[in-house]
C-alpha cells in the first residue's frame, strides 16, 4: 500500500511524464511544418511525377512522407488529391504503402538519443528560438524546424528522466501494467487507441521506443504495441474521408486494410516465432545500453513496414478491386457542383494546395477563351446554338470564382509570406477571369438580340468588330501563356497590344459615326455596336490584369518593373 507521500510522488511523476509526452508532439507538429514550409516545392515536384508505376508511387509516398514526417498527413492529402479527381485509386494506394516506410525515419531518429546528441538537439533547440527572431522568413522557417527537432529530444529527455519513467514508482506502475495486459491482442488495442488519440504514428512509437530505453517495458512486448500504432495511425484518414467522394473513401479503406493485413501477418509471426525474432533484433544491436534497446524496436518498426509494402505491393489491383467492391458508387438524381483539382483536406499541406489552385484556374482560363470564341462565333453567324455552352460556361466561372475565393481565405491562414504574395494575385486574376466570362455572356446575347429583331451590322462594322476581336484573342493568347508558364518575355507586346485597343476604340467609334452620318449605318445597331466596341475594350484591360499578375499581385503595369 503506498503511502500519501508516495501517492503525491507518483502523481507528479506522471504530470512530468504527461509534460514530456506533450514538448514531444509539440516538437513533431514544429518540425513537421517547417520540414513542409521549406520543402514545399520538392513536395510539387514528387507530386507532379505521378504515374502508374507502382514503385514510382512508394518511393513518393515515402518522399513525401519523410519531408512532412506524417503518414497521416500523406494520407489525409492523397485522399484529398483522389476527391478532387487528380488521382486514381492505382495511382493512390502505392503512394499510401510508401507512407508507411517514410514514417519510421522519426523512429530511427528517437532511437539514436544518447547524451552528446542530446545536448547538441538543446542547443539546436534555442538557436531555432533565436532565429525565430529574424525578419527573414527562410531563416523563421530553419528556425522552427531546428526547434522542433530540440524538442523532439528536449520531450524524450523529460520522459526518460528520474522525476517520469526513471522514477522507480512509475517504473513499477508501468510494470505492473504491463504484467496484467501482457495479451498480444490487448497490446494491439493499446497501440491502436493511443495512436488514435494523437493522431500520430510517429509520436506513438517515438514514445514506446523510449519506455523501452528506460527498461519500463519489455522489448518482445512494445513490438505488438507498435503493431498497433500503425492501425491507429488509419483513424485520420478514416475520419478525413467522411463527406468526400467514394474514391476517397476507397483511399481509407484501402489503407486500413493494408496495415491491418500487415498487422495481421507479423502478429501470427511474432505469436510463432517471437523469440527468434527478437533474438534476431538483439543480435543485430547487443549490449543493454539505451540505445541498443531503442534502436531493436526501431529496426522492428523499419522491417515491420518496408516488408508489408513489398508483400502486398503485387496485389494493389486486388486491394483497389476490395475497395471497390465494398463501396459502391451512389446513383445521384442531380449534378453537384464541385471543383475540378481542389479538395478542402489539401489546405493542411498548403504548398500543394497552391499547386491544385493553380490547375483549377488553368482550368477556369480555358472555360472563359471558350466562352469569348464561341460569343464571337454566334455574332458572326447569327447562330443561337452556342447558348448552352456558354451558359454552362459561365456557371462553371461563377461557382469556381465563388469557391476558389473561399478556399484562398482559408488558405491565407497557413503559407509563408511568400506564398502570400501569389495568393493576393490569384484573388485579383479570379476576379478579372468571372468579368471576362461575363463580357462573354454580354456578347453572345448582343448577337441574340439581333437576330431576334432581324438586324445586322453592316460589311464594314462586322469588319472592324472582328479586326478588334482578332487583337484581342492575340491579347488572350499572351496572358495565358504569362499566367500558366510564367513568362514575362512577351508582356511588353501584351502592353503594345492593350494600347493599340484603346486607340482601335476611339477609331473606331468615330467611324461609325461617320457611317451614321453619311447614311450608311442604321440607329438600330448603334447601342449594339458600342456595347460590342467597349466591353472588347474592357476584356483586353482584365487581360492585362491577368499576364501582369505574375509580376505584382494586383496585375498593374505601373508596378512591374521588366528588364
Amino acid at each position: 500500500m503506498l503511502s500519501a507521500g508516495e501517492i503525491m510522488q507518483l502523481v507528479q511523476s506522471l504530470i512530468w511524464l504527461l509534460a514530456g509526452v506533450g514538448v514531444f508532439i509539440v516538437g513533431m507538429n514544429f518540425m513537421g511544418d517547417a520540414l513542409e514550409k521549406s520543402a514545399g516545392s520538392g513536395m510539387k515536384k514528387l507530386l507532379e511525377k505521378i504515374s502508374n508505376n507502382r514503385f514510382s508511387g512508394v518511393g513518393i509516398g515515402a518522399g513525401v512522407t519523410a519531408i512532412i514526417q506524417s503518414s497521416s498527413a500523406t494520407s489525409v492529402m492523397v485522399i484529398g488529391l483522389v476527391n478532387a479527381g487528380v488521382m486514381t485509386l492505382m495511382q493512390a494506394t502505392p503512394i499510401i504503402m510508401g507512407a508507411n516506410i517514410g514514417t519510421t525515419i522519426t523512429g530511427v531518429l528517437v532511437a539514436l538519443k544518447n547524451d552528446y546528441f542530446n545536448m547538441i538537439m538543446y542547443l539546436l533547440a534555442f538557436a531555432g528560438v533565436m532565429m525565430g527572431f529574424s525578419k527573414q522568413e527562410k531563416v523563421k522557417i530553419a528556425g522552427s524546424l531546428c526547434c522542433g527537432l530540440g524538442l523532439i529530444f528536449v520531450g524524450l529527455e523529460v520522459m526518460g528522466s528520474e522525476q517520469a519513467f526513471g522514477n522507480p514508482l512509475v517504473e513499477a506502475l508501468f510494470t505492473g501494467i504491463f504484467q496484467k495486459i501482457n495479451s498480444p491482442f490487448l497490446l494491439i488495442l493499446v497501440g491502436v487507441v493511443f495512436t488514435a488519440l494523437i493522431q500520430s504514428s510517429s509520436a506513438a512509437t517515438g514514445i514506446v521506443i523510449t519506455m523501452v530505453g528506460t527498461g519500463v517495458l519489455p522489448l518482445e512486448l512494445a513490438l505488438f504495441i507498435v503493431l498497433g500504432a500503425n492501425i491507429g495511425t488509419c483513424v485520420t484518414a478514416l475520419l478525413a474521408s467522411v463527406g468526400a467522394n467514394a474514391n476517397s473513401k476507397r483511399v481509407a479503406l484501402i489503407h486500413f486494410t493494408f496495415n491491418v493485413v500487415g498487422t495481421a501477418v507479423f502478429t501470427a509471426v511474432l505469436l510463432a516465432l517471437k523469440d527468434v525474432f527478437v533474438n534476431f533484433l538483439v543480435s543485430v544491436f547487443p549490449g543493454s545500453d539505451p540505445m541498443s534497446l531503442q534502436m531493436r524496436v526501431s529496426l522492428f518498426h523499419v522491417i515491420f513496414n518496408v516488408t508489408t509494402t513489398a508483400v502486398l505491393l503485387p496485389f494493389v489491383n486486388m486491394l483497389v478491386n476490395y475497395s471497390c467492391m465494398v463501396i459502391r458508387d451512389k446513383k445521384t438524381t442531380g449534378e453537384t457542383q464541385s471543383l475540378k483539382f481542389v479538395d478542402d483536406r489539401l489546405l493542411k499541406t498548403p504548398p500543394v494546395a497552391l499547386m491544385q489552385v493553380k490547375k483549377e484556374m488553368d482550368y477556369m482560363v480555358s472555360l472563359v477563351e471558350e466562352s469569348i470564341r464561341l460569343s464571337f462565333t454566334a455574332i458572326d453567324t447569327g447562330s443561337a446554338e452556342y447558348e448552352t455552352q456558354i451558359r454552362k460556361n459561365e456557371e462553371i466561372i461563377d461557382f469556381t470564382n465563388s469557391a476558389l475565393n473561399k478556399f484562398l481565405i482559408k488558405l491565407s491562414v497557413n503559407v509563408e509570406q511568400s506564398d502570400e504574395r501569389l495568393i493576393g494575385s490569384y484573388f485579383h486574376v479570379l476576379n478579372d477571369l468571372e468579368r471576362i466570362g461575363d463580357h462573354a455572356v454580354n456578347f453572345h446575347e448582343i448577337g441574340v438580340e439581333m437576330v431576334g429583331k432581324n438586324i445586322a451590322f453592316s460589311e464594314v462594322a462586322r469588319g472592324e468588330i472582328m479586326q478588334m476581336r482578332d487583337n484581342m484573342m492575340e491579347m488572350f493568347d499572351i496572358s495565358k501563356d504569362a499566367f500558366k508558364n510564367r513568362n514575362k518575355s512577351r508582356l511588353h507586346a501584351l502592353s503594345d497590344l492593350e494600347e493599340g485597343v484603346d486607340v482601335m476604340k476611339k477609331k473606331l467609334i468615330s467611324s461609325h459615326f461617320a457611317r451614321l452620318a453619311e447614311g450608311n449605318c442604321t440607329v438600330e445597331v448603334s447601342p449594339y455596336y458600342s456595347s460590342l466596341i467597349s466591353g472588347l475594350e474592357r476584356v483586353a484591360d482584365h487581360l492585362v490584369n491577368v499576364g501582369y499578375s505574375i509580376m505584382n499581385p494586383i496585375g498593374s503595369q505601373r508596378e512591374s518593373h521588366l528588364e
